[in-house]
Order: C-alpha cells, then structure tokens, then sequence
C-alpha cells in the first residue's frame, strides 16, 4: 500500500475528502498543542473488500513510546483502527481507491526541547516515508 501524511493542527476526512488547516509544520509548543495527523492511504484493487489496520504510535528521539497519564495509569501514545474500502460499482478494474485519514488529538504535554516521531503502519508493514518527525521549541527564560 501506499500512504502520505503530514502533520497539521487539526483535520477532517468527510466524503472521501481530506480537509486540513495548519497542514505540514514540523516544530510546535513549547506549551502542549492540539495536533493532527492527516493523510491518504492508497488501497490497490486487490487490497479492496478486505479490513485492514492503521497504527499510529508517537516515539522520543530514542525511540521510546511516549508516555501520558491517564486515570489508569501511564500508558502509551497511539491510536489504532480498521478500515475498509468497497469497489463500487462501475469502477474499472485495477483502480485503486484513496481512503483519507483524519486524527486529532488534544493538547499533549510533550516535553519542550525535544524531537518526536510520529510511527504509521498499515498491516504491521512500516516504511521510512510514513515517519513524521517534529520538535518542540524550547522554553523561553
């Protein structure tokens, strides 16, 4: 599969379209900022009809999951989910179909100074393109 995403402020996938605002910055903060991870996933015409998995996992510079709290507990930052895309009817054979990918998250208290990466895989296959890596701005004495 072939997929492209960028890092944006915030995101819709409505329609089949993909709507961005504040699309392909690289540095935030240093205070936690809202995010958005954005992009299109090409499904070939042999992948469609069949449930595939996304995974998006954020890392620090060594590599490290990033941690945040939660009521449970520390626990990771990544989201995962299915998806499925359909041949309509009429669509000429070998067409591939565009599923585009809309993830906001809130505010997330990164730590400033630092560099992180955002991790995709699809079908717990990675490639080095669908690495997203930001920094944080320092505090500011």
């Amino acid at each position: 599969m072939k997929a492209h995403f960028l890092l944006a402020d915030s995101a819709q996938a409505i329609s089949g379209k993909l709507y961005l605002l504040g699309g392909g910055w690289r540095i935030i903060g240093p205070a936690p900022t809202p995010m958005a991870v954005a992009g299109i996933i090409e499904v070939p015409w042999e992948e469609a009809n069949r449930k595939h998995k996304v995974r998006f996992e954020l890392v620090d510079e060594d590599g490290h999951a990033v941690m945040v709290p939660t009521p449970t507990g520390d626990r990771p930052v990544e989201v995962i989910a299915e998806f499925e895309v359909g041949r309509p009817p009429g669509t000429k054979a070998g067409a591939p179909f565009n599923v585009p990918v809309a993830m906001n998250l809130g505010a997330l208290p990164l730590a400033p100074d630092r560099r992180f990466v955002w991790r995709a895989s699809i079908n717990g296959e990675t490639k080095e393109a669908w690495r997203l890596p930001f920094s944080t701005r320092p505090t500011t004495g």
